[in-house]
């Protein structure tokens, strides 16, 4: 059994009883009744058009879009739609009037008779109030959608963030900077930087932790020079390290005494290094041993010592060994190492158990003075006051959810449940991104794509012919649409074709084809398709023999005065060669081959009745183009938006077809106004154009005719033995 989702599976007291309407080919759902929209939970979702959407990149408000998606992935899923139509529907007296889609909320119909309806018409009135309209009967989405301005009037506006502005006493507002310098702000309605009662705790155990932890330090067995125990451990924790490795070097040599070359580095290596310009600090010579090794040798604190620890190690002696050794002391054996290092142990200890280090900047004194203080009380008193206000302003924030959904979930039911924007004839759905003029074409199924090339590969599916644009438009980012043309031809739709793209706020860009991706678009261009690529063709060839020709002449001619210029005027001339008479023999069988083609073209035409030479070359005609009509018309039947929208995150669930009667609407081509006066008078026109056009016709009438011959469909069937015998003779003279 198909598992069902949680929204979708509470049965109803009643079942619904649906209406349905057909556009497109498509069975949709009808949504007109508030019994509509509180039973669309049991609305089956293989009769809804669409399960996901994106909330970017279709025209539509993402603020609401937003507030849909509860778990805010980027997507709006079936659960999360009937969420929202519940939640608003709950909160009016008429959910019906959500199917309007008006842009201001009456007052009216805020359903008062819950708890939850009182709280929102006392927040919708307190935002009419704080604008300055306090006897209003209706709130719009511009009076909600900057709810900043109505949380600004009362720095405690229920959100849990007190910034220092919300109280007076300039010790509480020190306090309140103190917090958000030491462990960072939180952000309110208003924008402005704040604490939390969260904060405002951790803050204060901080200050706490940190003073008891300073306080330990005050002991003789911690502090052992006071405060110069500070510094001291610093400096016995810079060599710390290689006084370690000096003393396990010595041992070392003291267990074997063949070692000691090998400890004291290679001498290979000091040449490498002397080669080089030195620098006491250079990590080569910083990385060699502290003194020369020995067995059992005391580490030497002044002379002999590697030249890039000369410092630390006077650092050592000064802030260590004097104070605690003598300041005669000049070596520390390895027995005197350990007893310092073991002297500073519990202040090593009570470093590592820091803690408050995130108020340490504040100081002990102001720590101390902070804990004694009463900031704390005034603090927990304003963090109570704003507690005692989240209702209130919770109510806001609901209030222009319901505005936003009032104006919006029309729309967004009409784009999900159901297409009836798409198919209407007076709105646009949302993912039509506006429309673009194009060879004198408008075409207004155009969505935005990012990417054309990833876009293409699952929009090839939708079998309809798409041009990716490029629009640009000064002070804006590149946009990127996707253009379905679905009537006309694409004769002169080729990449670089400009035109002008009108997005769905009026604005124009300058439009650039830059991929196409192609796809019949009309049985009317099909039917003509074979004709006109035969015409193309023709005209490159043509094209291409008159360019190798005039290359020849140009070559011929070149050579000849090449050859005349450097002949000996002196020498006797050639006689002309005479035509030979193989030659003379293959023109006359040329010639005589298609004069009997058109002989017998012309003998079968006259043979005709008149009303059957058009049966004929329509006919031909038919024979001829009904392949590539029928397979346009295939392609044609099957095409349709659903992958157009999934490569752009749609998840379609219904066939959404574009037939050729809706294609039609969806690319208009230029055509004269109702009632227009047009003047057939050209003075410019081709002078012999009737002519051509008579000659035209009759090349193409002897092509038809040819190529019915070749397959084998000719009404002359009394010329074949004609023809034959024509042949034969022919034959005869070869």
């Amino acid at each position: 059994m198909t598992a069902v989702p949680p929204l979708l599976a509470k049965p109803a007291a009643k079942r619904h009883v649906w209406k349905f309407f057909r556009s497109g080919g498509l069975d949709q759902v009808s949504l007109s009744t508030a019994d509509d929209l509180r039973s669309l939970g049991q609305l089956d979702q293989k009769l809804w058009v669409v399960l996901s959407c994106p909330t970017k990149g279709i025209e539509l408000d993402e603020k609401t879009l937003a507030l849909i998606d509860a778990d805010h992935d980027g997507h709006i899923r079936v659960p999360e739609l009937i969420e929202a139509v519940n939640w608003a529907a709950a909160r009016l007296k008429d959910p019906a009037a959500l199917l309007r889609g008006s842009d201001s909320l009456p007052l009216s119909a805020i359903n008062d008779s819950t708890p939850e309806g009182k709280t929102l018409l006392a927040g919708a009135r307190q935002i009419l109030s704080a604008g300055g309209r306090a006897n209003a009967d209706s709130i719009s989405v511009s009076a909600t959608e900057d709810i900043a301005k109505v949380f600004a009037s009362n720095p405690l506006n229920g959100d849990g963030v007190i910034p220092p502005e919300a109280t007076t006493d300039p010790d509480a507002q020190a306090l309140i900077k103190d917090i958000i310098a030491c462990l960072g702000g939180s952000e309110d309605q208003t924008g402005s930087s704040g604490i939390t009662a969260e904060k405002t705790a951790k803050f204060f155990a901080e200050l706490g932790a940190y003073v008891e932890w300073v306080e330990k330090s005050s002991s003789q067995e911690i502090a052992i020079l006071g405060a110069a125990t500070e510094g001291a451990c610093g400096s016995l924790r810079a060599v710390r390290p290689k006084v370690d490795d000096f003393f396990a070097r010595c041992r070392l040599a003291a267990f074997d005494a063949r070692a000691i070359d090998a400890l004291n580095r290679q001498e290979s290596e000091y040449l490498n290094i002397a080669a080089q310009d030195l620098k006491i600090t250079a990590e080569e010579v910083a990385g060699f041993p502290l003194a020369r090794i020995e067995a059992g040798k005391p580490l030497p604190l002044l002379e002999g010592i590697n030249p890039a620890w000369s410092r630390p190690l006077a650092s050592l002696r000064t802030a260590v060994v004097a104070p605690m050794l003598g300041s005669s002391k000049t070596t520390l054996t390895e027995a005197e190492w350990l007893s310092l290092n073991e002297s500073f142990s519990a202040y090593e200890l009570w470093l590592a158990c820091k803690a408050g280090s995130s108020v340490e900047k504040l100081g002990l004194d102001r720590a101390r003075e902070l804990l004694a203080g009463k900031g704390r009380a005034a603090l927990d008193a304003l963090i109570a006051q704003d507690k005692a206000l989240e209702p209130e302003f919770k109510a806001i924030t609901s209030v222009d959810r319901l505005v936003r959904y009032y104006r919006d979930l029309r729309t967004v039911l009409h784009n999900f449940v159901n297409f009836a924007d798409f198919y209407s004839k007076d709105r646009l759905a949302v993912f039509q991104a506006g429309t673009l003029y194009l060879d004198s074409r408008s075409c207004e199924l155009c969505l935005r794509v990012e990417d054309p090339t990833a876009h293409s590969l699952l929009a090839v599916n939708s079998r309809t012919y798409i041009a990716y644009i490029e629009c640009r438009r000064a002070g804006e980012e590149l946009l990127r649409i996707a253009a379905c043309v679905t009537q006309g031809e694409s004769d002169y739709l080729v990449t670089g074709r400009n035109g002008i793209f009108y997005d769905r706020k009026g604005r124009d860009w300058d439009a650039t084809i830059v991929k196409i991706l192609d796809n019949p678009i009309s049985l009317r261009q099909a039917f003509w398709s074979p004709y006109k690529k035969f015409v193309r063709i023709l005209e490159e060839q043509v094209a291409k023999r008159a360019a190798a020709a005039d290359a020849e002449s140009g070559t011929k001619a070149a050579g000849i005065g090449t050859t005349l210029g450097a002949a000996n005027l002196a020498k006797p001339t050639t006689p002309p060669r005479k035509i030979d008479i193989g030659t003379v023999a293959a023109l006359g069988v040329a010639v005589g081959a298609i004069g009997g083609a058109l002989a017998t073209l012309a003998t079968g035409l006259t043979r005709l009745a008149p009303w059957q030479l058009p049966l004929v070359i329509i006919a031909v005609m038919l024979l001829i183009s009904l392949p590539s009509v029928l397979i346009a018309w295939l392609k044609l039947r099957h095409r349709t938006v659903g992958p157009i929208l999934d490569a752009n995150g749609w998840a379609v669930n219904g066939r959404v077809q574009i037939n050729i009667p809706f294609g039609t609407a969806l690319t208009e081509r230029a055509t004269l106004p109702p009632g227009s006066q047009r003047s057939r008078f050209d003075p410019y026109a081709e002078k012999k154009r009737g002519r051509r056009t008579v000659i035209i016709v009759v090349v193409l009438l002897l092509v038809f005719l040819a190529a019915a011959k070749v397959v084998g469909f000719w009404p002359f069937a009394s010329d074949y033995k004609g023809d034959a015998e024509a042949s034969s003779g022919v034959e005869a003279l070869d």
